[in-house]
């Protein structure tokens, strides 16, 4: 799928880059639909694990800047770990199955709904009125969701060090 996109898998093909026969692969699924499922719960869970762990909750005692610099460079490492399932996610393929971007996007908004949690929280500790969670959730998860297409195509315009330096300071600048 990451190297020739989703309409181009088969059995055939499959059992061609395996080298199996036909009936090996049926002897596991039922057809097609079956192992891109199969497929499709595996990544899934894999990659909101690597998310959990990178968005991981911020400490009782860490400051929101050392919280996004420790998490902007988790997910930088959890990006650049695992290329293929972050291809598939960010860098959606002309003919991904409905099926596909309904779970990605089922996924994002629960991605959305903790990074608003930690933020509830941290803003509450921080006294920042006029700065709402959801609305700052979302421009995270777009945000989030840019970056990591960029540190998958173009890692060279995406310098870690003044990502982490840049959101810290406009946090600064209102939080």
């Amino acid at each position: 799928i990451a190297r020739d996109g989703y309409g181009a898998v088969s059995i055939e093909g499959i059992a061609r880059e395996l080298d199996v026969t036909r009936p090996v692969i049926y002897n596991q699924f039922t057809d097609l639909d079956d192992l891109l499922r199969t497929l499709l719960d595996r990544q899934e869970q894999r990659a909101l694990a690597q998310l959990a762990t990178a968005l991981g909750a911020p400490g009782p005692d860490e400051s929101l800047p050392d919280y996004l610099e420790r998490t902007i460079r988790a997910f930088a490492r959890m990006v650049a770990a695992d290329p293929p399932t972050w291809r598939l996610i960010f860098l959606a393929f002309a003919g991904t199955p409905a099926a596909v971007r309904e779970r990605v996007d089922r996924d994002r908004e629960l991605v959305r709904s903790q990074i608003r949690s930690y933020l509830g929280t941290a803003l509450a500790r921080r006294a920042a009125p006029g700065i709402d969670a959801d609305v700052v959730s979302h421009l995270l998860v777009a945000a989030g969701e840019y970056v990591g297409r960029m540190l998958l195509d173009r890692p060279e315009a995406m310098p870690l060090d003044a990502l982490v330096a840049t959101v810290n300071g406009l946090v600064a600048q209102r939080i």
